[in-house]
């Protein structure tokens, strides 16, 4: 894997690509009580993706953790509380890249720091890169899709209720879900 590559031309291109908000997701999705797959995300976020001269790239990002969304509103205020994420407190979740590897086919490897809660931890997340490519009204886009998986407990998330028949209301592992669609700076 090299460190620059891009799947449609083989160059990240020296540059800063920030995130279009509207064509973007930042979620997470949790194993709930044994049986089924909660998923929720943040509505409130920003990041870019840098390229300096050298195409090294960069991906740094946040969110906001009071953007929360999720179906119902009692349970958005239990996840801000210090139960959870603590909002208050810690009114960000961040995200900085200590490595980014573009491989052929535009796989993608995303290393870097988490930092929830004001812990810091590191993570690698997976996934892919797809272009550049000239949209509609003549702007320079990049797709970014990545996936990682996290527990919880290491960020200080430890609420968690135990079943009657056995079993937790929550899984430890987070799966976190950031599909990004980047549009270079002019």
């Amino acid at each position: 894997m090299s460190t620059a590559t891009a799947a449609t031309d083989g160059r990240l291109t020296a540059g800063t690509w920030k995130i279009d908000r509207v064509h973007s997701h930042v979620g997470f999705a949790v194993k709930h009580m044994v049986v089924s797959t909660f998923r929720g995300r943040f509505e409130d976020y920003d990041g870019a993706l840098a390229v300096d001269e050298h195409g090294n790239p960069r991906l740094e990002g946040w969110v906001s953790v009071d953007s929360i969304a999720v179906a119902d509103e009692n349970l958005a205020a239990h996840l801000t509380s210090p139960d959870f994420f603590d909002s208050e407190r810690y009114p960000r979740v961040r995200f900085t890249s200590s490595a980014v590897r573009v491989g052929d086919g535009g796989v993608l490897e995303v290393e870097g720091e988490l930092e929830i809660k004001g812990r810091a931890r590191p993570v690698i997340a997976r996934g892919s890169v797809s272009g550049p490519h000239v949209d509609i009204a003549g702007n320079d886009k990049l797709g970014v899709e990545l996936e990682a998986t996290v527990d919880r407990r290491e960020f200080g998330l430890e609420w968690n209720a135990p079943l009657p028949q056995g079993g937790f209301a929550l899984d430890n592992d987070v799966r976190l879900d950031v599909s990004l669609e980047l549009v270079r700076e002019a």
